[in-house]
């Protein structure tokens, strides 16, 4: 098994969350692009580095898709951080038994999720990561 088979096994489900941020947005905003996926990844990468460093927040510039990106995929981290909970579309709260992750876990994962991007937008194009990713995510 490669290191990294190894780190997708032992972070599947922070990395399923993280995608699911993504493809909510996707189908919601249709004209999204990898570029803009990409975007938000590398600036949320840049937030949890700065916090993990005790460095003040980086001045983030987004695209208004991006945007919306960086909002749900955050949303994700803070829930795997223990931060903060998520709720059904009815308002319950999610009941998740798990244990939360550590600032270097999620970049970690973050920047797994960047090379995906990169991955499958230099095979199949503009939205290559999104189609991709959207086939696996309810």
């Amino acid at each position: 098994m490669t290191e990294d088979e190894k780190f997708e096994d032992k972070y599947l489900d922070v990395l399923q969350n993280i995608e699911f941020g993504i493809v909510r947005i996707y189908e919601e905003h249709p004209k999204l692009t990898d570029w803009d996926t990409s975007e938000a990844i590398q600036a949320l990468i840049r937030h949890y580095t700065a916090e993990a460093r005790g460095r003040s927040e980086p001045n983030i510039r987004l695209t208004d898709l991006s945007e919306h990106v960086y909002a749900s995929v955050e949303t994700m981290c803070e829930f795997r951080l223990g931060r903060t909970e998520l709720s059904t579309q009815e308002g319950q709260p999610v009941d998740a038994d798990m244990e939360p992750k550590s600032l270097d876990e999620i970049i970690a994962c973050l920047k797994r999720v960047q090379k995906s991007i990169r991955r499958w937008h230099k095979q199949a194009g503009r939205r290559g990561y999104l189609d991709f990713v959207s086939q696996f995510v309810e």
